[in-house]
C-alpha cells in the first residue's frame, strides 16, 4: 500500500507515551481506562492522535531497569510510571523525558525535592500510603476494641519500608496497642507470614500499600479468611475482592488525574512547572459479607461514614 506523504508525516508526528508498570495487562484494566479518561479529557485518544507502548514486568521488579532504559532508547514524549518502583526506575533511566508518575512518598524516595516545585522531569500525584497509617488503626481499633496485639504486614524490599514501620509504631502506641512486624517480599513468605501472625496471638492484622501487596491481593484476602483474622487493607480492590475493610484513596482517580497531566505535557507544559498533586478524598469501604464470617458486628458510625459498603 502506498503511504501518502501527508499521512506519514501525521505518523510520525503523533506523540508517543511509554506506560511502565510492574504488573501485567491482566492486572492493569481499570487503571488504563482511567488514563485514557484522562488523555480524552485533555483531547488526546489512543490510537487516533497518540500512542502508548505498554511495558510489563509482571512481578519482576529487576526488570524494571531495562524496560524503562527500553522506552528511553525509543525516544517516547513522556513516561507514565504506575507506582514508587517504576517511577525510580524511570528517574534512574532520564533526566530529560518527562515523567508523571502514582507513587507513595515521592520526597522520602527521592523523586522530587518539593510537592509545589518538583523541578526536574517528573511531577505526579502522590498517594499518602503512610499518611494515613494512623486511621488505619484507628479503624482497626473500633472493629475489634479488645485487640492488644495488631500486626503489620510489610514488604522489606519496598522504598517505603522503614517510614512505614515508624509511621505504624507511632500511631500504635498512641493507641495503646502493640504492634508486631510481618516481613514479606515473596510469595512464600506470604504464607508463612500468616502462619506467624498465628503464633503471635495477634488480634487484627493491617496490610501494607505497595504494588507487590496489590498485585497478590486475592491471595491476601483469601489467607485472612482462612485463619479468621480481621484484616485493614489500603485500597478498595481488596475490599471488593473479600476484604473486611479498606481505607485509601481512588487508585483509578489518581490514574485519570495522570492522564490529564500527560496531556498537558504532550501541549507543552513542563513537569518542573506542574505540582506533585496529594489526594483530597478518602474512601472507607466495608465489606458486611467477610464481618458476617469472622463474626464481627460493623459499628454503626462506621457504615454511616462508608463510602461503600458491600453486601
Amino acid at each position: 500500500m502506498i503511504v501518502a506523504p501527508t499521512l506519514r508525516a501525521q505518523q510520525k508526528t503523533m506523540p508517543v507515551i511509554g506506560y511502565l508498570s510492574t504488573a501485567s495487562l491482566d492486572q492493569a484494566g481499570a487503571f488504563l481506562a482511567a488514563l485514557r479518561q484522562g488523555l480524552s479529557e485533555t483531547g488526546y485518544a489512543e490510537g487516533q492522535n497518540v500512542t502508548i507502548e505498554y511495558r510489563w514486568a509482571e512481578g519482576r521488579n529487576d526488570r524494571l531497569p531495562a524496560l524503562a532504559a527500553d522506552l528511553v532508547g525509543r525516544r517516547v514524549d513522556v513516561i507514565v510510571a504506575a507506582n514508587t518502583p517504576t517511577a525510580l526506575a524511570a528517574k534512574n533511566a532520564t533526566s530529560t523525558i518527562p515523567i508523571v508518575f502514582i507513587a507513595g512518598d515521592p520526597i522520602a524516595t527521592g523523586l522530587v525535592a518539593s510537592l509545589a516545585r518538583p523541578g526536574g522531569n517528573l511531577t505526579g500525584f502522590s498517594e499518602l500510603v503512610l499518611e494515613l497509617m494512623p486511621k488505619r488503626i484507628e479503624l482497626l481499633n473500633e472493629l475489634v476494641p479488645q485487640a492488644k496485639v495488631i500486626a503489620l504486614l510489610a514488604n522489606p524490599s519496598s522504598p517505603n519500608f522503614e517510614s512505614t514501620i515508624r509511621d505504624a509504631q507511632d500511631a500504635a502506641r498512641e493507641k495503646g496497642v502493640q504492634l508486631s512486624i510481618l516481613r514479606t517480599d515473596s510469595e512464600s513468605e506470604i504464607d508463612a507470614a500468616f502462619a506467624s501472625f498465628v503464633e503471635l496471638h495477634a488480634a487484627a492484622l493491617i496490610v501494607g500499600g505497595g504494588p507487590f501487596f496489590f498485585a497478590r491481593r486475592e491471595q491476601l484476602v483469601a489467607l485472612a479468611s482462612h485463619h479468621a483474622i480481621p484484616a485493614i487493607y489500603t485500597w478498595r480492590e481488596f475490599a471488593v475482592a473479600g476484604g473486611l475493610i479498606s481505607y485509601g484513596t481512588r487508585l483509578t482517580e489518581s490514574f485519570r488525574q495522570a492522564g490529564g497531566y500527560v496531556g498537558r505535557i504532550l501541549k507543552g507544559e513542563k513537569p518542573a512547572d506542574l505540582p506533585v498533586q496529594q489526594p483530597t478524598r478518602f474512601e472507607l469501604v466495608v465489606n458486611l459479607n467477610t464481618a458476617k464470617a469472622l463474626g464481627l458486628t460493623i459499628p454503626r458510625s462506621m457504615l454511616m461514614l462508608a463510602d461503600e459498603v458491600i453486601e
